[in-house]
């Protein structure tokens, strides 16, 4: 099977075919799926194609529905679902509320900048995470303005998980979001060194998570190049 972005077959597809179609053609299992073709999915579904997908429950089919939700969460009935999709069980699905959240930024940045600083605030970790990870995408840090929403955003992110009581940071999204930590500083800082090179100096690494997510970015060559 082509591993080609299926487009054109998604734009003749009635809803009810598409969760049939993204599960054969997903890649899964297996350990990477078609995220060419998730991304077509989220540029082109419409309303009743993403209930199919969601109402099918598949693990594809569900992320290609959760990228579509993230793309248009200039709604707020949108924002709603997605921030949602952001916390589920299931990490493909997380996934893609990220990437939808990187398509939106292609066409307004600005937007998702601000929606980014507000989803890093909610109480979720998992949510914490979507904002961090969607954000931290070097194609889109490529304006000053964006860089410093990418410092900000791992700036609070890793604020709250520092903030959580010991027993709390031993749960899987906290956890989550320590792992994400541990590669999105590095970008945010190769974005704009300047600003990001004393932010990351200033983290306490007295903390053991903290400290944590420093070791891991020092081992990231976009970062220790600038070192």
């Amino acid at each position: 099977m082509g591993r080609s972005d299926g487009a054109d077959d998604l734009d003749t597809l009635p809803p009810g075919r598409w969760p049939a179609y993204l599960t054969e053609r997903s890649g899964l299992p297996g350990p990477r799926a078609n995220l060419p073709l998730a991304i077509a999915a989220a540029r082109r579904a419409s309303e009743d194609a993403i209930a199919a997908l969601l109402s099918d429950g598949g693990e594809f089919p569900v992320m290609c529905a959760a990228a579509a939700r993230a793309r248009r969460s200039a709604v707020p009935a949108e924002e709603h679902a997605a921030r949602a999709l952001a916390a589920d069980d299931h990490w493909r699905v997380r996934e893609g509320v990220a990437i939808g959240l990187q398509l939106r930024a292609e066409e307004d940045p600005a937007a998702v900048a601000a929606l980014v600083l507000e989803w890093v605030d909610d109480t979720d970790p998992l949510v914490q995470r979507a904002a961090i990870t969607a954000i931290c995408e070097p194609r889109l840090l490529r304006t000053p303005e964006m860089a410093a929403a990418a410092l900000d955003a791992c700036r609070r992110a890793t604020d709250h998980l520092a903030a959580l009581p010991t027993d709390r940071r031993t749960a899987p999204s906290a956890r989550t979001l320590r792992q994400a930590l541990g590669y999105c500083w590095s970008v945010a800082v190769a974005a704009d060194p300047a600003r990001g090179i004393p932010a990351f100096q200033a983290l306490d690494s007295g903390d053991p998570d903290v400290a944590w997510i420093v070791k891991e970015n020092l081992r990231k060559k976009r970062l220790a190049s600038l070192l």
